[in-house]
């Protein structure tokens, strides 16, 4: 075995929950190519060549558990990428809510196998996540799957930015636990990415940044270039990587805290929940 095989997926089974389009089929491509049988999980039809694909409606309970019971084990790597935004029915249980059940469905079955590693897309709008840690944690204390969605509701938590922030916490939250278990845990918060959903919500998703796009000669990112990141966290050459979220922004929210892009300063600063006090 070569030392560089480590990145590599060969002998391993990944499963792609969002892997229709976007940052889930980039990454179920490159999965696919470092060798991962892969299984892709999505509402929307599956066009990636090579994968086997399972019908998932993440905002109903019933069919992630027929889901993951049709996917089977042993599962190595589970990347969580399916996402919308504000605005859709059910978007607290198709961006977190949906994506936990998921998971405790296939630990409490077993088919997550020891050492395998489990990998989010969150956002830059997760960032901030430490600031409001009190009521993420009264959050996620609430396991039941409709208990959940009603409490978000309820608290007028049931929105992009909470959500984003509810994985932030979960990954730090139960890094520790499922370490126990043989089990990695880590996410990623993207900027601007040029996917089906941002360009959906161009002025707002693509718009972020652009300031700073400019001045350093970059383009927003390509679903490509997230995915290249999610795949390592997920791969044996991360194997002491647990419970971080790792900001995949070309340096947008790290030039604004430091002031050395200081157009970028006040939205870093409030994204990552460090406002200057007043």
């Amino acid at each position: 075995m070569a030392l560089f095989d480590g990145y590599r997926y060969d002998g391993k089974r990944a499963l792609v929950v969002g892997g229709a389009s976007g940052m889930g089929k980039a990454t179920a491509e490159v999965a696919r190519d470092a060798g991962a049988e892969v299984v892709v999980m999505d509402f929307a039809d599956v066009t990636v060549p090579g994968v086997k694909a399972i019908r998932l409606n993440l905002a109903d309970k019933a069919s992630i558990e027929a889901a993951v019971d049709e996917c089977g084990g042993p599962v190595h790597a589970l990347f969580a990428c399916a996402g919308v935004a504000d605005g859709t029915p059910g978007i607290e249980k198709i961006n977190f809510i949906g994506h936990r059940h998921l998971v405790d469905r296939m630990l409490a079955a077993g088919t997550l196998a020891h050492g395998a590693a489990i990998g989010f897309i969150s956002s830059a709008a997760g960032l901030g996540w430490e600031a409001s840690l009190p009521v993420l944690k009264e959050f996620l204390d609430i396991t039941d799957f409709d208990a959940a969605s009603q409490w978000a509701n309820d608290h007028g938590q049931a929105h992009y930015m909470f959500t984003k922030q509810a994985i932030c916490a979960y990954v730090a939250r139960q890094a520790m636990s499922f370490l126990k278990k043989g089990i990695r845990i880590n996410a990623i918060c993207p900027g601007p990415t040029d996917t089906p959903l941002a360009r959906a919500n161009e002025e707002t998703w693509l718009g972020f940044g652009t300031d700073y796009r400019q001045e350093v000669g970059i383009q927003p990112s390509t679903p490509l270039e997230q995915a290249y990141p999610l795949v390592f966290l997920c791969s044996d050459a991360a194997a002491a990587v647990n419970g971080i979220t790792m900001i995949t922004d070309a340096g947008y929210m790290m030039s604004g805290i430091t002031e050395s892009f200081p157009p970028a300063t006040p939205a870093a600063q409030f994204l990552m929940g460090r406002m200057p006090a007043s």
